[in-house]
């Protein structure tokens, strides 16, 4: 018997579903960066997370643009998601502005060199 056009549409959206539900987790795993634990030790520091700096940066209630966040996911053994860094693009005094920023909880995100390639394919 032949799905009808009603059949296939629900498959459809379930799928797709299931494939919003991943992408979503690993949205989330790139945003947690390093671990509570290098989050704990970098807050003992008084330092703000790297999403916290961004926000501190744009203009108020400016949305932010994040790019690539999950550029390198998977490529090197032990490489966050996103290389320790996070990109986007958001206001700064009224001007669209390219922001770049470190998050010093991915250990070796400065030395590494997927930061550096992941800007290039930005």
């Amino acid at each position: 018997m032949a799905a009808t056009l009603d059949d296939d549409a629900a498959l459809n959206a379930a799928a797709y579903r299931v494939l919003l539900d991943d992408l979503a987790q690993r949205r989330a795993g790139a945003r947690a960066g390093g671990g509570d634990k290098a989050h704990a030790l970098h807050r003992s520091r008084g330092k703000l997370a790297v999403r916290e700096r961004i926000d501190a940066l744009l203009d108020p209630g400016s949305p932010f643009l994040e790019l690539a966040e999950l550029a390198g996911a998977g490529l090197h053994d032990g490489v966050a998601p996103g290389a320790g860094i996070v990109t986007g693009i958001g206001a700064v005094s009224g001007r669209l502005c390219m922001v770049i920023a470190n998050d010093a909880t991915v250990k070796g995100a400065p030395t590494s060199a997927s930061p550096a390639r992941r800007c290039a394919l930005s």
